[in-house]
């Protein structure tokens, strides 16, 4: 495994080189403000009416319309929602394209899916910072990074690599470590990951054992602390020192009761589970899914948001959320600003 460091990477790479990002959602608003203050030129791409205008604005950037900073650019970052890039790049993207300019992406999944296909005559590029792009904001402010993955697709140019580097050092990836890979295995690591474990397996795993609690009459605050509130204790021990520390940290009760329980809940069926949900992200089932399900309106998507919003577990965690309030003081998203 290659993985670069500050020292491996020149400044240089990128010097005079326009950089537009394109979207200022969690990802886009962490890239163009750490590009800022790293001294590149940046700009904003935005649809016309976006209501992200106002927020990249106020923050200090230079913001154009999409079609209008991709012929602008040198190198173009697409930060816009998966199932929007395809769409957006034949309209906005790909009429401004030069001989020599870069296209990056922060995940494969419109290359290794063809949604979208760029031509060979300009570097098609990745770095994907592994965290959320608030998360990417909060770690360049504080002097440290998020690690990143680098991925080149195409190389026209024969310096694809190296502006892709100057590019996750600029956001501050190359302090903790920019590791290289392929289109292929991020696309396909990030789904099951996203999928299966962070967030589609531990949110119904804390909404199966907080509805377990309530349904056997315990106070739905009880079962949120036990259940929801108490997740970010473990996951911080296990972020600092691996399964290890935390079970060093945790009583001898909790540890004994990890070995003979936690088999139970997480057993057989779950890794087979896995098994086929990686299956259907490597044939391409969930990428067309997704894509139909867009193309059909979203209805189901929407309905599964707006019924997960109205869950007990949301109103009770707002109640006690109140008590703590330095969450709200020193939290990562703003919604008015990022």
């Amino acid at each position: 495994m290659k993985v670069y460091y500050e020292k491996d990477i020149e400044e240089s790479w990128l010097s005079g080189k326009k950089v537009a990002v394109i979207g200022y959602g969690s990802q886009g608003f962490a890239h163009s403000n750490n590009l800022r203050d790293s001294g590149v030129q940046v700009a904003v791409g935005l649809r016309k009416g976006s209501s992200s205008r106002k927020k990249a604005e106020e923050a200090g950037l230079k913001v154009m319309d999409t079609a209008e900073a991709a012929k602008w650019a040198d190198v173009i970052m697409m930060l816009i929602p998966d199932h929007l890039q395809g769409e957006i790049y034949k309209k906005d993207i790909e009429p401004g394209l030069k001989d020599g300019d870069a296209l990056m992406f922060a995940h494969g999944f419109n290359i290794h899916f063809g949604q979208i296909k760029p031509p060979g005559n300009i570097d098609v590029s990745m770095i994907a910072p592994k965290g959320p792009g608030h998360t990417v904001r909060r770690q360049y402010e504080l002097g440290y990074g998020v690690p990143c993955l680098l991925a080149v697709a195409n190389d026209a140019t024969g310096k694809a690599a190296q502006r892709a580097l100057a590019y996750g050092k600029a956001i501050g990836g190359a302090k903790a470590g920019i590791i290289e890979t392929t289109f292929k295995e991020e696309t396909e690591t990030d789904l099951f990951g996203e999928q299966s474990v962070l967030c589609g397996g531990v949110t119904h795993l804390m909404q199966a054992g907080f509805e377990t609690l309530v349904e056997a009459g315990y106070a739905p605050e009880m079962a949120y602390f036990e259940c929801i509130h108490e997740m970010k204790l473990i996951v911080d021990l296990i972020y600092e020192g691996g399964f290890g520390l935390m079970r060093y940290s945790v009583s001898d009760t909790a540890e004994y009761g990890d070995y003979v329980s936690g088999p139970r809940v997480i057993g057989p069926s779950v890794k087979s589970e896995m098994k086929q949900i990686l299956k259907e992200i490597q044939d391409g089932t969930f990428a067309e899914n997704w894509m139909n399900e867009n193309k059909a309106g979203r209805k189901k998507f929407l309905a599964m948001r707006k019924e997960s919003s109205g869950h007990q577990l949301e109103d009770v965690g707002d109640k006690l959320r109140s008590m703590m309030p330095w969450i709200a003081k020193n939290r990562l998203v703003d919604k008015n600003k990022n």
